[in-house]
């Protein structure tokens, strides 16, 4: 695919939200992984191309039809230099013919960039307006057939589950909700599709994707709410590659020191042992 066949990308944006949508291992809005083979979890990638390639090294997924992925928070990198376009639908684009290509392998949760993207509900950050440079950047690779591929991206975007979890106590989202609303959050947006009023500010998804500010006191009370023995996010900015909070793992996978954690399915672990499973990106050939 080249970066300039708009009408091939958006087609491959749609597939993988049909394949979403339609994941055997899907109900509602959560994923349910089994207990055999090997699942990989990572942080945010925000349009990090050389560590999304070496995630596709490590996985290996045509000679390792047991290894899963997880990936969310694809789009919406920081411009270099500041003031140019956003690039990051070539990650977006390339994840989801990774997808296509190995639709048993390859999963994806929802995101607060992502949602954002969906709703049209622009961040700020830097002084920039993150959505306008995404869509310049959509524009400028893509050009006649920009507005394709944006509302592909669209279509993609509203067909990601919300949450994964797996047979030996894990549980896998983009973030959780803060301590305003770990007690009130509606756990049973898992059980369906997320209607707009879920994704809506004050909404069970939103509250989800947005959430920062845990400590160890609201992870434990979350887990509890959800059955889980550790949980794995990302969102949260990590200068180092990860952070732990009681028994979850904050994990960012869009720099230099970004991490990813390869999860056997057939053990259960503790918040400990998982944390020595922590691989950086730069130990991938």
């Amino acid at each position: 695919m080249t970066p300039a066949d708009g009408q091939t990308a958006a087609q491959t944006l749609r597939e993988a939200a049909r394949l979403n949508r339609e994941d055997p291992i899907r109900s509602g809005s959560l994923l349910t992984f089994g207990s055999a083979g090997q699942l990989v979890m990572t942080g945010d990638l925000h349009g990090h191309l050389r560590n999304f390639e070496k995630l596709q090294r490590f996985c290996a997924l045509a000679r390792s039809p047991g290894r899963c992925v997880v990936l969310h928070e694809l789009i919406h990198s920081e411009p270099d230099p500041p003031g140019a376009p956003d690039f990051s639908v070539d990650l977006l684009v390339r994840a989801a013919a990774w997808k296509c290509e190995f639709p048993d392998n390859v999963f994806f949760l929802q995101s607060n960039h992502e949602l954002s993207q969906l709703l049209a509900h622009e961040i700020t950050k830097g002084g920039r307006y993150v959505l306008a440079d995404f869509e310049r950047g959509v524009e400028q690779r893509y050009g006649g057939a920009a507005a394709e591929v944006l509302a592909a991206v669209n279509d993609y975007v509203a067909s990601l589950p919300l949450a994964a979890r797996t047979a030996t106590g894990l549980f896998l989202a983009h973030s959780i909700p803060d301590a305003w609303y770990v007690d009130s959050f509606d756990t049973t947006v898992f059980d369906r599709v997320p209607t707009p009023e879920d994704y809506a500010p004050g909404g069970a998804a939103y509250d989800l994707v947005w959430g920062r500010f845990q400590t160890a006191e609201v992870v434990e009370r979350f887990a509890l709410r959800v059955g889980a023995d550790v949980l794995l996010v990302g969102h949260t900015p990590q200068e180092m590659g990860y952070e732990r909070v009681g028994r979850m793992l904050v994990l960012a996978s869009d720099h230099a020191h970004g991490v990813f954690v390869p999860i056997d399915l057939g053990r259960k672990y503790t918040v400990d042992e998982l944390e020595t499973s922590i691989r950086k990106f730069v130990s991938v050939e």
